[in-house]
């Protein structure tokens, strides 16, 4: 079948200047989602743990940039901490088809190898194509149901072969190379979804995780070490090993003729990708309405069937979320504090919050349903319905086909740095910001990323 060495091909033809507007343009505004949701997730305190391992393993002032702190490390350490600052957030991208996030695997591996080499705006660019290309690739061929039923979270499995594919391209690997790196990464994927009992902090270290090995692959690769050829086809390979259920066919299906990249959903509201699309039904129901919280009597929510294992059970956890992890991913938090606060942000994903009377009150008003209507389009879509009764027996419905962010009903680029502006504005100052935006839209253009990444320090 040949799949890792076409896929290898594939990623050592892709061109900058060869590459249509729109994906040039997709990534630019990608790479500043990623720097939004990294800046603000290095005050969390999980990544402020990851910052202390990695000041006591050594910190390099020559090395790579940890994004919103005043510190820089060896370049994989680096990776490794972006990657956990931007998913502590639950507000990075998402592929829905793949049911994954590339962004943050792929760009902390991107910004380092660039670092590294002094590879300019249009390598950068390259290789991060390149890195969503097989990440969702990979994780579409896996049949993400599949694979999460064993276990797997498809961000870190994934994801460290987008790592490492563009680490490779920006450090120039050749084809055999690239190919021994496929090779060697594959014993690297790693992601367990056990996080989900007690709201651990694993899954945020997971995109950090495989940007940290995958840049170690390449390195490893471009010294000559040797890795399997068929790490993806063979028998003992990634796609047998990671699903009952894989589908090799979907890692080229349709290869060079159109780019994953323009594929990736952007998200408004602070939680996992499967609670948007109701949270979205519920406020555009409220709004149209002008209904009041206290005028809610019961809302019923129909939910996908691979999202209710991950935001709807068990029960007794998603009602009652002991941590933020938890509120993440429970659809009936997500659900009150859309419907008592008119939004699901930051500012709502707090123990405050969690603790709020209030909130526990109208979580006890929601219900979640599997819907049958919505399993049709799914994975391409990911929609939802949203039915709210009021006490005075009035019913108001909504279904929501394309969650805002979705690329069919995308955020605009103001709106983007709308959002950008309000994740990053505790680490930089307005005229920092501007700068980081306009460089980023001119990314392009840029001779050297070192001189880029020094704007994304903190002046501390």
């Amino acid at each position: 079948m040949d799949i890792t060495r076409k896929l290898v091909d594939f990623c050592q033809s892709v061109k900058c200047g060869d590459l249509p507007e729109e994906v040039i343009d997709r990534t630019k505004y990608l790479t500043l989602d990623f720097l939004g949701v990294a800046s603000r997730g290095s005050m969390v305190e999980s990544t402020k743990a990851m910052y202390g391992l990695v000041e006591d393993l050594g910190l390099d002032p020559q090395g790579g940039v940890i994004i919103g702190t005043g510190m820089r490390a060896s370049y994989q350490y680096a990776a490794l901490a972006n990657g956990t600052s931007a998913h502590s957030l639950e507000l990075d991208d998402v592929n829905n088809e793949a049911s994954l996030h590339p962004g943050v695997a792929v760009f902390p591996a991107v910004f380092a190898a660039c670092e590294m080499v002094g590879a300019d705006g249009k390598k950068f660019i390259e290789g991060a194509v390149v890195g969503y290309e097989v990440t969702v690739r990979l994780g579409k061929a896996l049949t993400p149901s599949a694979h999460y039923a064993q276990g797997f979270h498809p961000t870190g499995t994934c994801g460290v072969f987008g790592a490492a594919v563009a680490a490779s391209k920006i450090l120039g690997l050749d084809e055999g190379q690239m190919l021994n790196m496929m090779g060697i990464v594959g014993s690297q994927a790693a992601g367990s979804m056990e996080f989900l009992a007690d709201g651990a902090w694993t899954k945020r270290m997971h995109p950090g995780w495989a940007a940290h090995s995958g840049i170690i692959a390449a390195l490893l690769a471009k010294k000559g070490f040797k890795g399997p050829s068929t790490i993806l086809e063979g028998r003992n390979g990634f796609l047998h090993a990671y699903s009952a259920s894989s589908d090799p066919s979907e890692v080229l299906e349709g290869l060079a003729e159109s780019y994953q990249i323009l594929r990736t959903s952007i998200k408004p509201h602070a939680c996992c990708r499967y609670k948007q699309a109701p949270i979205d039904g519920i406020l555009r129901i409220m709004e149209q309405n002008r209904l009041k919280p206290d005028e809610v009597e019961k809302v019923t929510l129909g939910i996908l069937k691979t999202g209710f294992p991950i935001i709807v059970r068990p029960e007794e956890l998603k009602y009652n979320p002991r941590s933020v992890v938890d509120a993440q991913f429970s659809m009936p938090f997500g659900a009150a504090v859309a419907i008592l606060h008119g939004k699901a942000s930051l500012d709502e994903y707090t123990p405050d919050k969690m603790n709020s009377p209030q909130v526990k009150a109208m979580m006890d008003k929601i219900t979640c349903v599997e819907n049958p209507e919505l399993e049709k389009v799914f994975p391409k879509q990911w929609p939802a319905t949203v039915e709210i009764l009021t006490r005075e027996g009035k019913s108001y419905s909504a279904k929501v086909d394309y969650p805002k962010g979705d690329p069919e009903n995308p955020l605009t680029w103001e709106e983007l740095i709308e959002k950008f502006n309000h994740l990053s504005s505790p680490v930089y100052p307005t005229s920092r910001r501007d700068e980081i935006i306009r460089r980023t839209r001119q990314l392009d253009e840029e001779k050297d990323l070192r001189k880029f990444t020094l704007l994304l320090l903190r002046d501390i």
